[in-house]
């Protein structure tokens, strides 16, 4: 089974050139074509902490969103949400508490396809490196407790390109280098990150810049291929 995971910071809709436009966002998505993605910053910050992006667009752009909100207009936790293509079954989703002294946070979907089941993490660390290995510790915790291979996608706000808090994923763990996705206008660092189970193998990674993404956020999306492989 090969899946396309996909991670952005979308930063709340609001591009390079100040102006908050999701449906630029969807333009991007589209561009990618993930089958599975993790958003950060995907919900206003403040008031009732409304989403971003209109359900009934994602709904035309074949999105299914993973049911990881804890407020009523939300579409995420603390920003951070999953979105996963029409075809990909949603078995659930929930967010995952991590030490912070920041509104960080972590969610959790359980996914299926071909009749394999899986997880995906969506997650925005902390600026504080101390706090950024404990945050990765939890989210392991989490993992290992779901018992399902696992990838773990976002915004980890680590400069160092393989050490610093990347060190709390620990041997069982393969960080991928997509490459520089921050910030989008002139990428210096790789902060956006995905993380896999030993379950799985990479056939390819990416930072997707284009025209459209490297306007629409401060971040670029970064990607990768990867491959479930027998049990």
């Amino acid at each position: 089974m090969r899946l396309t995971f996909a991670s952005y910071n979308i930063h709340k809709g609001v591009g390079r050139d100040r102006r908050r436009d999701p449906e630029r966002i969807l333009t991007v998505l589209h561009e990618i074509g993930a089958d599975v993605v993790a958003l950060q910053e995907a919900d206003r910050r403040y008031g009732q902490r409304e989403t971003v992006l209109d359900r009934a667009l994602l709904d035309e752009h074949h999105w299914q969103v993973v049911p990881v909100a804890m407020r009523p207009l939300s579409m995420g936790w603390h920003g951070n949400a999953l979105l996963a293509r029409r075809g990909i079954e949603v078995l659930g989703g929930e967010a995952i508490t991590l030490p912070t002294l920041e509104p960080r946070g972590c969610v959790m979907g359980r996914l299926a396809h071909e009749g394999r089941s899986f997880a995906v993490f969506g997650m925005h660390l902390d600026l504080s490196g101390l706090l950024r290995r404990r945050q990765i510790a939890a989210a392991c915790v989490a993992a290992d407790g779901c018992a399902l291979p696992a990838v773990m996608m976002g915004d980890l706000n680590e400069w160092s390109p393989r050490k610093g808090a990347l060190t709390a994923f620990g041997g069982d763990w393969q960080v991928l280098d997509c490459g520089r996705s921050f910030p989008s206008g002139r990428p210096l660092a790789a902060l956006d990150r995905i993380v896999h189970s030993p379950h799985w193998t990479c056939t390819g990674v990416r930072v997707h810049h284009s025209a459209a993404s490297a306007v629409a956020s401060d971040h670029l999306p970064v990607v990768a291929e990867l491959e479930l492989g027998d049990t």
